[in-house]
């Protein structure tokens, strides 16, 4: 069975499959801003499969080679797929067996006028002297792409052009050395969806609370909806105290060796 890349100007065909996903990734890609899109068919596909920064999304009928694709553009060996139901839970675990790890993620309530001002500008003062809070610029990102612990925090675009035009990101700096950040992991029309990493050696220290403030105030500032999808509980706890409402968890599966079925 045969997949397609979905050519752009298709792209309005795939758009009734994710109506009802509240997922900004997805907006991401219906919009023209990241990712790839494929399907059975170009024409009139049944089923389709989104891949933006290391997410996949499947939607319509089933289609075990939807599953197995991997996009000649995607270079890790792992992927966290979102499946729209069961159906697609199974053919996902029965595809990759136990390289298949089910984990549930958490959704958080997209609200544009829940967050406080006042508050979020009292926590970004709370930052201890020995720390600079600073907007991302080029010397930042290229400092972010030297680490692993901070390297998702621009991956997701190619040069620091690219991030200018279209991210926005905050960092702690302790002398003069990142130590933590919250930046746009994927951005689409209204807004980014935030990616927020801390310095192992630098967590508990409430810095990734302070970037989370700061950054949501610059969204603010440019009318752009900062949107938080959390991985753990300790993500939908930091998301509470910046504002946040936590909406439901769902399922997801992290597939390792991607791409070797």
């Amino acid at each position: 069975m045969s997949v397609y890349q979905i050519l752009k100007e298709n792209t309005k065909r795939i758009v009734p499959f994710f109506e009802n996903w509240q997922e900004t990734m997805i907006w991401s890609y219906l919009q023209g801003y990241m990712g790839t899109a494929w399907a059975d068919s170009n024409r009139k596909p049944k089923s389709v499969q989104i891949v933006i920064a290391d997410f996949c999304f499947f939607a319509g009928e089933i289609n075990k080679a939807l599953v197995q694709n991997k996009p000649p553009q995607y270079n890790s060996d792992f992927i966290i797929m979102i499946p729209q139901n069961e159906e697609w839970s199974k053919l996902i675990k029965e595809v990759y067996g136990k390289n298949a790890k089910k984990i549930t993620r958490y959704a958080i309530k997209k609200e544009p006028d829940i967050f406080d001002v006042k508050k979020l500008t009292e926590i970004t003062r709370a930052v201890n002297k020995d720390y600079d809070i600073r907007l991302i610029d080029r010397k930042i990102y290229d400092d972010t792409k030297k680490n692993k612990w901070s390297e998702d925090l621009c991956s997701q675009f190619e040069n620091y052009d690219e991030y200018n035009k279209n991210g926005l990101g905050v960092v702690a700096l302790h002398n003069g050395e990142l130590v933590s950040g919250a930046s746009s992991y994927t951005v689409y029309r209204d807004g980014i969806e935030i990616e927020i990493d801390t310095r192992e050696d630098y967590r508990r220290k409430g810095l990734a609370l302070i970037c989370g403030a700061k950054l949501i105030l610059e969204c603010i500032k440019r009318n752009l909806y900062p949107s938080w999808d959390a991985h753990n509980k300790e993500s939908v706890a930091l998301a509470e105290k910046l504002g946040y409402n936590f909406d439901k968890e769902y399922t997801a599966y992290i597939i390792y060796d991607y791409g070797t079925k």
